[in-house]
């Protein structure tokens, strides 16, 4: 087997997240020009990258239709000025569409087709809800291949909680709390920002500027959260203070060998070490990332004990505890989120595999006594995905220290 080619991320953005609906500050903003806004500001701030070197562009989407259709990935690449001689294409994943995004660009680098790419993600679900304009083969539930409440994610969050009893509603709340917690320390030091590309919006008061997360609650309480309803099921565990809320947004991010980016003269701010996608039963699609992760350990050649920062997607908090419980990790375990995660700044689903990467990316700069650091989400219709990456500034003094 031939040699792969070093991948490695240079960077990455994403707007601030918004509250999906009329209410929500994206209400009169298109979804493809949200998109837009990441990759023109993604390239603005990478001004030694040359837009006529990029070899594709990969944009994620969950509901392929209206502002989120025509091939986003190459009408948004048009829309943000890069050459047209650059080609792009679509994808999607529901929630790792841009986790996908970036994976197939790196695979096309790894077995040098390719040498710069830009994979991202966009979800305008108060334009286009989850689902919206989807017609399921009735056969999935007439053979009995998937319960009739499989695409509900919150039913799907019951099942972990009933198949896995110490997950206590008590745990997931207080989960939820802390990422409340952690998001609001880190945007009060100027943590999250940092990656945010500010987008011009318009309500009926006139024109804005969109510069922070729309949804983040740092008011939240436990007592608050323990009063919350639980729409999925009577006296159930699954709240909108415990999960993600519906969002919208975009991310996007400039993937490269480590040789372009070297005679470029670019820093990466991470290196890919390997990626995995596993499949689980759609009834509990949460537990997704523990195969995922599983695979991509072994593809590393690492164990779980070499992980040295988690961003684990919050789509639901009896998720991430599904996957500390089966690691032996702690709730609080301090390498896990810890800057918070998206129950507090939103989850737009298809955009949200990037913002994972853009966190580990900032927070590997803060810690060169961090070696490996890891990726990960569910994917609705029963599935995960995990990336695990290596922190270029490394130092072995730094983790003796440490």
């Amino acid at each position: 087997m031939a040699e792969r080619t070093e991948v490695v991320f240079v960077d990455g953005v994403r707007t601030p997240f918004g509250r999906a609906g009329e209410k929500g500050m994206y209400w009169n903003t298109r979804a493809d020009d949200l998109v837009v806004k990441a990759i023109v500001g993604l390239l603005e701030r990478n001004p030694s990258v040359p837009k006529d070197r990029i070899d594709d562009v990969a944009i994620a989407a969950t509901t392929q239709t209206g502002d989120q259709g025509l091939t986003i990935g190459r009408s948004a690449s048009i829309l943000a000025g890069i050459p047209k001689s650059v080609p792009g294409f679509a994808i999607d994943r529901m929630c790792a569409g841009a986790m996908t995004a970036a994976a197939m660009m790196s695979s096309s680098i790894g077995f040098g087709m390719y040498d710069l790419a830009i994979a991202g993600g966009v979800e305008h679900m108060g334009h286009h809800p989850m689902g919206s304009g989807a017609d399921p083969n009735p056969r999935f539930v007439s053979e009995k291949l998937v319960a009739e409440d499989a695409l509900v994610m919150g039913a799907t969050a019951e099942r972990i909680h009933d198949r896995f009893p110490r997950l206590t509603k008590e745990r997931s709340d207080r989960y939820a709390l802390g990422s409340q917690q952690k998001t609001a320390a880190a945007y009060e030091a100027g943590k999250i920002q940092q990656d945010l590309i500010p987008v011009a919006i318009r309500s009926h008061q006139g024109w804005g500027l969109a510069t922070r997360d729309e949804v983040m609650r740092p008011e939240t309480t436990l007592e608050g959260l323990a009063g919350l309803k639980t729409p999925f099921r009577p006296h159930g565990r699954v709240t909108a203070g415990n999960a993600s809320g519906l969002n919208d947004g975009a991310t996007a991010a400039i993937i490269a060998s480590g040789a372009l980016a070297k005679e470029l003269g670019i820093a990466p701010k991470m290196k890919l070490l390997s990626f995995a996608f596993a499949g689980v039963d759609p009834e509990i699609m949460g537990i997704g990332p523990i195969p995922a992760t599983e695979k991509a350990l072994r593809k590393a050649g690492l164990k779980i004990e070499d992980i040295g920062l988690f961003e684990i997607n919050e789509a639901f908090a009896v998720q991430v505890l599904s996957f500390l419980d089966h690691y032996g990790i702690d709730d609080d375990d301090p390498r896990v989120n810890p800057w918070g995660g998206a129950i507090a700044v939103g989850h737009p689903l298809a955009s949200s595999g990037v913002r994972l990467m853009n966190q580990l990316a900032s927070q590997f700069a803060e810690r060169p006594d961090v070696r490996y650091g890891m990726t990960t989400m569910c994917v609705g219709l029963g599935q995960g995905g995990t990336m695990i990456w290596e922190n270029p500034n490394y130092s072995r003094k730094a983790a003796k220290k440490a």
